[in-house]
C-alpha cells in the first residue's frame, strides 16, 4: 500500500489545488496542499496511544477563505516568502538601490506582501525513500513580484521520516541579489488542542533576542534574556504568561551561529508525553504564542484554535534583516543557491 495519496482539494483562480497525504511506519500522517505549500494537518501518536492533530489547519479548502480566517490572517501552516516576518516601512537597500515592497501590516511589509508565497499554487512531486516519504513543491517568483528584485526559483521539500521527523529543506536561486528568508508558519499544540499551550515546556538555545521598535519591527538592538524571556533551561510557559499579557512574539538569536543543522529548541507536553525537538541551520527563530489568533477558528467542535492555543517556532533570518547591519544571510546573491533546513523531531 502506498504511503502517499493525492486528492483534489479545491480551485484557486482556475488552478486546481491538490491535497497530499503522507504516512510513516509509526502512524504519523502529514497533509500538505499545493496552495501556499501549506501543511493542513499533522497527526502524531501520544504516550496514551491516542493520535491527535497537533497543528492548526482545516479539512476543507473553503475554510481557508472564510471571512473570519481572511480577516484574522494567521498564516496557518503555509510556506512564507520571499521574506518572513516584517520589513520596516516596506523598504530596503540592495547594492545601493532602494526597493519598496508592499506594505500589508500597517506601515510595514509582512510575510512576503499582499500576494506572498502563501497565496499561490505550487507545483508538486512526491517521492519515497528508505528514510521516509516526501513532497517537493516548487514556485517561480518573477522580478518585481511584491517589489522584490530578481527572477527567483524556490523549492520547499517536506519529508516525513520513518523515525518520526518532519524534515523541511528550502532551496532558492535568483538572477539578482535579493532578500530571501523562507519559513513554515505551522502552529503547534502538543495536546492536540485539548487545552491551551500554557503548560507546554520550552527550552531554547538562545540567550539573546532582538528588541522591536514601536511598530513591532527589530531595527538592530539586541537584549539579553531575563527571567521572563529566559528559556535556556526547559521550563513551563505558564509563569511567563503571568508576566506577559500578550504572550510571545520574540525573535530569539541562537547561541550557536554556525550554518549547520543543530538542535536549537525542545517543546514538551506532559499530559500527552509528546516531545518536539527542533533542529535548524537558521540563525534564529520567531517564537509566537498566538495572541492575535481568533477564538472563532476551529477544525471541529472538539478541535478549537484561538488565542494562546498554539505556538510557532518560525526558524528564519532576522526580521527586517535587509535593514540590520550584520544580519546573517538576509540577502541571497545572484546565482548563489539558498539552502536552509529545519527539522521537527517527534517522540512520545
Amino acid at each position: 500500500m502506498s504511503l502517499i495519496t493525492k486528492a483534489p482539494f479545491g480551485q484557486f483562480n482556475g488552478q486546481p489545488v491538490d491535497l497530499f497525504s503522507l504516512s510513516n511506519n509509526s502512524g504519523m500522517v502529514l497533509k500538505v496542499m499545493t496552495y501556499g505549500a501549506t501543511i493542513t494537518s499533522l497527526q502524531v501518536p501520544s504516550a496514551n496511544d491516542e493520535i491527535d492533530d497537533v497543528v492548526c489547519g482545516f479539512d476543507t479548502f473553503d475554510e481557508y477563505f472564510a471571512d473570519e480566517y481572511v480577516a484574522n490572517s494567521p498564516y496557518f501552516g503555509c510556506a512564507v516568502g520571499r521574506y518572513a516576518a516584517r520589513i520596516k516601512d516596506g523598504k530596503f537597500m540592495v547594492n545601493n538601490h532602494q526597493y519598496a515592497v508592499a506594505t500589508n501590516d500597517g506601515p510595514n511589509h509582512l510575510h512576503g506582501g499582499v500576494v506572498g508565497f502563501d497565496k499561490q499554487v505550487w507545483n508538486a512531486t512526491t517521492y519515497e525513500t528508505d528514510a521516509g516519504v516526501g513532497i517537493r513543491l516548487s514556485l517561480t517568483s518573477s522580478d518585481g513580484d511584491e517589489g522584490y528584485p530578481g527572477n527567483l526559483e524556490v523549492e520547499v521539500d517536506y519529508c516525513l521520516t520513518h523515525d518520526n521527523a518532519l524534515l523541511i529543506n528550502y532551496k532558492g536561486k535568483s538572477d539578482q541579489d535579493t532578500p530571501l528568508s523562507l519559513t513554515n508558519h505551522s502552529y503547534f499544540n502538543l495536546t492536540g488542542f485539548k487545552s491551551d499551550i500554557k503548560d507546554h515546556e520550552l527550552q531554547l538555545a538562545a540567550s539573546e533576542f532582538l528588541l522591536p521598535d514601536d511598530t513591532n519591527v527589530p531595527v538592530g538592538h539586541v537584549a539579553s534574556v531575563g527571567s521572563i524571556t529566559d528559556f535556556t533551561a526547559q521550563r513551563s510557559l505558564r509563569s511567563a504568561f503571568n508576566d506577559l499579557e500578550n504572550g510571545f512574539e520574540h525573535y530569539y538569536v541562537f547561541d550557536d551561529q554556525s550554518h549547520t543543522l543543530r538542535e536549537v529548541a525542545c517543546v514538551y507536553e506532559p499530559t500527552s508525553g509528546r516531545k518536539m525537538v527542533v533542529k535548524t541551520t537558521e540563525p534564529g527563530t520567531l517564537f509566537y504564542t498566538g495572541f492575535y489568533t481568533s477564538d472563532a477558528l476551529k477544525r471541529s467542535e472538539n478541535v478549537r484554535f484561538g488565542q494562546f492555543r498554539a505556538l510557532c517556532l518560525e526558524t528564519s533570518k532576522y526580521p527586517n534583516g535587509p535593514n540590520i547591519s550584520g544580519s546573517p544571510r538576509s540577502v541571497t546573491a545572484a546565482g548563489e543557491t539558498y539552502r536552509e533546513t529545519t527539522e521537527f523531531q517527534f517522540s512520545w
